[in-house]
């Protein structure tokens, strides 16, 4: 049987173009428009939130396989880019978000390539199991770089 889950956020308006957001999981901030959109520079946007929502979610989701593909894992920084495009009558969509992750991954006693293989397997399980990559229309693309580690070293220099 399918449950649902309900999420909450509060908007408010605090004149010209500032708004005041407070999040459900208790999180509240200023934001605006992003400045090419008569907003400004500086704060959080929705395009900012948007982006954020697939770079966190895939980020949460490869966690989750990572322990399912007993990788040990050292270390996730990804870059999330997402492409804007506006049409000629101002609608505006985000055609694509791409996700650069780097991923360091301690070697162990498996081979470079088995590693390599479980880390897009865990990948691939991210994107399809993401709630957020699912919910959008963009494409969303994932370029990682995989470092894989022969000794583990809990602060990298």
């Amino acid at each position: 049987m399918s449950k649902t889950a309900v999420y909450n956020t509060t908007v408010a308006w605090r004149g010209e173009h500032w708004g005041h957001i407070v999040m459900g999981n208790g999180p509240e901030m200023a934001f605006s428009a992003p400045p090419d959109a008569q907003g400004h520079a500086g704060v959080f946007t929705p395009e900012d939130a948007f982006v954020a929502a697939v770079n966190t979610c895939i980020m949460m989701m490869f966690i989750w396989a990572a322990e399912r593909y007993k990788l040990d894992l050292l270390g996730y920084e990804c870059r999330a880019e997402g492409t804007k495009l506006i049409e000629l009558d101002r609608t505006e969509i985000f055609t694509e978000v791409v996700l650069r992750p780097h991923i360091r991954i301690a070697a162990g006693d498996e081979k470079p390539e088995v590693i390599r293989s479980r880390v897009a397997k865990a990948l691939q399980s991210a994107e399809k199991y993401s709630l957020v990559a699912n919910s959008v229309k963009s494409e969303i693309r994932i370029e990682p770089e995989v470092a894989i580690v022969e000794e583990r070293a809990l602060f990298p220099g």
